[in-house]
């Protein structure tokens, strides 16, 4: 974070340019500005920063855009509504990039924001609510095609993991972790099983792109390499941390797994004690007894983390394992995008963190890359009826969470059942199970196809697929009555009483109001009730106004 001087030096040094540049933009925004414009800004001036090298761009209200004059802003004005704009922009950008940091200067002529935009990451194009946006001089435009796959060939032409170590041999790698690579190779080429017996292990390493002309790749160390072999790409950390904790959140029990990674996998997977889950299944009286996870999904979601690590970050991947969750963690941008694009296209990504590696791990089949491996994940989360994973993309890091229970049976039943819902409408309607938000384009999806109801952020499943799926006993404890039938109740109940106390009748309706309120909600609702018979002379308050007692007001 800068310091009040160096903003005011960075702001002096802004104000002096002639004009306005690809990397910086003033806005005079003296009452407001368009939370989309301002979104579209953030995403061009994120891509010029990359193209031109920069770490960061500006964009700065309160600065009339000719003469650079000071004019003031009042856009929120409130520091809290300022900095809730990190997570509104977030929600809209890919991998939840946000400002570096949003600063306020109370200048004599008034009131000055800078936004501090992070340059985009290389092999990663910024959009904005799926749009990429670009600068042609001072005019904010579609990003072209020519910059954009400029940014995203930064991925394939700095591929840190093709790197050839001068100094390493053949000796460095482990004999045990070359035989498994073998084995493996084998099981994904069978028609080539002849040939490998036949070839020496350099042979073999060439054949399986894991080292070049005979020399020692990155990947090689990393998949391969002897334990004391890690030294060969420092400061790299090759190391996958797993972590067992309880209920409370309390550390249990961890181990940390080095290098050869291929050996480590294996090591990770015996580690997690996925244990045996009972549920019964719609239609039967006995309970059924599966894994807590699917097999598949621990060692894909693992292997995903190696393949797309980004190791100049040098940090560790992660594997926490808690009573119902698995959580991975690898650092780096997520460069699809978003879950859902890589769902919905169901293809071989075009770019990878490090493709020379991610090839090494598809021959020696630890990981697809002809695609449908993160919709594998979801199918068998589906066939479970567990809730789909989570994915959070946010401070350039992927964590996936996989949960191992159901989280509402009756729902999870009826989505499974209901086999003209799309998997990418399942995976819209789990946020709402969770509680989380949706996107715009999400929202109104399900909207017009009437899949769910209420108003943002409580929606509930529709009437319709309530109706077909038989959650019509839910739908109603989801619906909201008619306002007037609260207000009926509340008199008819003090007509019965005679008088009737504000928990009384937080008793009375309490179970009659929508499910998904919360008590602060619920509370709220009680009173605006209470307060509207108050206001059109129905009631009165015999009481006192920390105790109250409510009549009928008989005239």
């Amino acid at each position: 974070m800068m310091t009040k001087q160096e903003l005011e030096t960075e702001l002096s040094n802004l104000l002096a340019l002639p004009a306005e540049t690809e990397l910086v933009e003033f806005k005079e925004a003296k009452n407001g500005y368009d939370l989309n414009k301002l979104g579209q800004y953030f995403s061009a001036l994120s891509n010029e920063a990359n193209l031109k090298g920069n770490r960061y761009a500006w964009l700065v209200f309160g600065i009339e855009n000719k003469k650079h004059k000071i004019v003031g802003s009042q856009f929120r004005p409130h520091p809290k509504d300022l900095d809730s704009l990190k997570s509104e922009i977030a929600n809209k950008t890919t991998n939840r990039i946000t400002f570096i940091e949003i600063y306020e200067l109370f200048k004599p002529e008034g009131r000055v924001i800078m936004f501090q935009i992070p340059s985009a990451p290389k092999g990663v194009p910024i959009y904005f609510d799926g749009h990429y946006y670009g600068r042609d001089g001072e005019q904010l435009n579609a990003l072209n095609l020519q910059e954009l796959e400029r940014i995203r060939n930064q991925a394939i032409t700095e591929d840190w993991s093709a790197v050839v170590i001068p100094d390493a041999s053949i000796n460095d790698l482990d004999k045990n972790a070359i035989q498994l690579a073998r084995n493996n190779y084998k099981n994904k080429f069978p028609e080539k099983i002849a040939d490998v017996d036949t070839w020496d292990d350099i042979t073999f390493l060439n054949k399986a792109k894991v080292i070049v002309q005979g020399k020692i790749t990155r990947i090689a160390i990393i998949l391969l390499g002897k334990e004391e072999a890690e030294h060969f790409i420092n400061p790299a950390e090759i190391k996958i941390c797993w972590v067992l904790k309880d209920a409370q959140n309390m550390e249990k029990d961890y181990a940390i797994f080095c290098c050869p990674i291929i050996l480590a996998v294996d090591k990770v997977y015996s580690k997690i004690r996925n244990l045996k889950y009972r549920y019964i299944k719609d239609g039967t009286l006995f309970p059924d007894e599966i894994d807590q996870y699917e097999p598949y999904a621990i060692r894909k979601a693992l292997n995903n983390c190696i393949a797309h690590q980004d190791y100049t970050k040098n940090g560790r991947i992660n594997v926490i394992e808690m009573e119902d969750q698995l959580v991975f963690t690898n650092l780096g941008s997520f460069i699809p995008g978003s879950v859902e694009k890589v769902i919905r296209e169901d293809a071989p990504e075009e770019h990878y963190h490090n493709r020379f590696l991610a090839t090494a791990m598809f021959n020696l089949n630890m990981v697809d890359t002809v695609g449908g491996g993160i919709k594998k994940i979801f199918n068998f989360q589906r066939q479970r009826f567990f809730p789909m994973p989570d994915y959070d993309l946010s401070d350039e890091k992927v964590k996936v969470t996989i949960l191992g229970k159901v989280l509402d049976i009756e729902y999870a039943r009826a989505l499974a059942k209901n086999r003209n819902l799309k998997l990418s409408e399942i995976m819209m309607l789990d946020k709402v199970q969770k509680k989380q938000s949706l996107k715009q384009a999400e929202e109104s999806h399900l909207k017009q196809k009437k899949l769910i109801e209420g108003r943002k952020p409580n929606y509930y499943i529709g009437i319709k697929v309530a109706q077909k799926i038989g959650q019509k006993a839910s739908y109603s404890k989801n619906k909201a009555f008619d306002k007037n039938y609260y207000l009926d109740f509340i008199l008819k109940a003090i007509s019965d009483h005679k008088e009737m106390e504000r928990k009384d009748i937080d008793e009375l309706l309490w179970q009659k109001l929508p499910d998904w309120m919360s008590d602060k909600q619920k509370k709220k609702k009680i009173a605006n009730l209470i307060g509207e018979l108050s206001r059109n002379a129905k009631i009165k308050n015999v009481g006192s106004k920390t105790w109250s007692k409510w009549n009928l007001n008989i005239v």
